[in-house]
């Protein structure tokens, strides 16, 4: 029997303070915690990795520019953009950074490979792109074996917002979409697809349906202690 992993739809919500969360579980979890990817959507905003040149903000304007933890440079954040971060425990489950990354970027390439679109990742740049174009961020933190933070993926987002950055540090980088490839594709129908991709890529199940895709109740301190409703 293949792992078993707890799905969260969170629905849209803040950058920082589901950033915050992610961290809470990580430091909190032991070894017989069990692993979670959490599905969602971020009000706009732009996010720097840890290393990250600032100066690849070009004019930010109004849109809140988040310091973060995870690799990489500076990306964007908003409706219309499917977010998933895996918060795995990678030693439990033999993975390494880069399988975790490789998993993340075949999903997508997979997944837009049913629909007859041909995507890649490249060595020099992770992520998912289209003719040259990226679709598809990944970022990410592993902290006491365990990853959080993760991929986000285009898919009716307005795009414009990558016209303040330098999308991942690149100037120049032009960014697409999946509605521009598959029109009326939206994150709601996209998100269970993609799921389920990066399931059978990593070889998981997903908790019975009960707990599956529900919305997580939080604790004082922000850690997600059971299941709600879905939205």
């Amino acid at each position: 029997m293949n792992a078993r992993v707890i799905l969260r739809d969170l629905g849209r919500v803040d950058f920082e303070p589901t950033w915050r969360r992610m961290q809470a579980f990580t430091e909190r979890r032991d070894a017989d915690t069990p692993d979670e990817i959490w599905a969602l959507e971020h009000a706009p905003v732009y996010t720097l990795g840890l290393n990250a040149d600032p100066g690849h903000v070009l004019a930010a304007g109004d849109t809140p520019v988040v310091k973060t933890d995870r690799g990489g440079q500076v990306t964007y954040h908003g409706p219309g953009q499917l977010v998933v971060y895996p918060l795995l425990d990678l030693r439990r489950l033999g993975l390494g950074i880069r399988d975790l990354v490789t998993a993340l970027e075949e999903s997508v390439v997979m997944m837009l490979a049913d629909w007859g679109i041909e995507a890649a990742s490249r060595a020099d740049a992770p992520g998912v792109y289209v003719d040259g174009a990226k679709i598809a961020s990944i970022g990410l933190r592993v902290r006491r074996g365990a990853s959080y933070h993760g991929i986000a993926i285009n898919v009716d987002l307005d795009l414009a917002p990558f016209d303040g950055i330098n999308p991942c540090g690149y100037s120049g980088l032009t960014m697409t979409r999946i509605a521009n490839l598959r029109p009326g594709e939206t994150v709601d129908r996209l998100q269970p697809v993609y799921l389920a991709a990066l399931l059978r890529r990593l070889g998981l199940e997903a908790e019975p349906a009960a707990r599956s895709l529900r919305s997580a109740a939080t604790s004082r301190d922000g850690v997600p202690t059971s299941d709600h409703s879905p939205r």
